[in-house]
């Protein structure tokens, strides 16, 4: 396995199938959220956020839509940093499935700050959200789809976008393994938890994405514990230079 970790692996999770699912994935969503905690999936999209709001001059209203959200737990973060900061976020969650939307909606039904809807990317409008992130979402297209899915989350954004991955390597695959059998005999968790780690990421695939797109200067940076935040600006978005 962890010769294998050189390359990004191929092979679909289960989660990939949308054939299946119903209460085994309901299950595997709240045990993804018990995960997330565990290694601190959601600080990343915070800074990434964070970073686009203050360059947009530190607007009171914003918006922010998460594509891929499964239930959307790594948003309360978000939705603290709102409340600290005293802007009024506007919160969409959007997923594929219905059990995730499902998951969604009962774990934010007292939050009137988010919308839950079910949407693939690509049927996303054109700028329908100041910011559009992705959390451990990109790692699901191959390299060859990747330029593209990246590509139409730009679009539907009007500031920019976030991604947060995984980065691939034997210290957190090891952990994923371990973590996941630890907490969880869910089949989704147990098979997708390792196998996203070998479908995340490395300096030289993120080099790769960004040539693709033509674009300048790093748009990346490594965070804890073993993610990357991915920062990119929308072209013609007008920003307020930091202060």
């Amino acid at each position: 396995m962890f010769r294998s970790l050189r390359q990004r692996a191929e092979e679909p999770e289960m989660m990939d199938d949308f054939s299946k699912g119903g209460p085994e994935l309901r299950k595997a969503l709240r045990h993804l959220r018990r995960l997330n905690r565990i290694f601190g999936a959601a600080a990343p999209t915070l800074y990434g956020v964070r970073r686009l709001w203050t360059e947009a001059g530190k607007p009171k209203r914003f918006s922010v839509l998460d594509i891929g959200s499964g239930s959307g737990d790594v948003n309360r973060r978000l939705l603290r940093w709102a409340d600290a900061n005293r802007i009024e976020l506007s919160l969409t969650l959007a997923d594929i499935t219905e059990e995730a939307c499902e998951e969604a909606r009962r774990f934010y039904r007292r939050e009137p700050r988010v919308r839950v809807m079910r949407s693939d990317l690509f049927a996303l409008p054109e700028a329908c959200a100041d910011v559009i992130t992705g959390t451990q979402f990109v790692h699901h297209f191959a390299a060859d789809e990747l330029p593209g899915a990246v590509e139409r989350m730009l679009n539907a954004s009007r500031l920019g976008v976030v991604i947060n991955d995984i980065h691939r390597h034997w210290m957190p695959w090891a952990a994923v393994w371990l973590a996941t059998r630890i907490v969880s005999n869910n089949r989704y968790i147990r098979n997708d938890g390792p196998l996203s780690v070998a479908k995340g990421f490395r300096a030289e695939d993120w080099n790769a994405l960004g040539k693709s797109l033509g674009l300048s200067g790093k748009f990346y940076n490594w965070r804890p514990l073993f993610r990357y935040v991915v920062v990119i600006r929308k072209n013609g978005a007008e920003f307020k230079q930091r202060s």
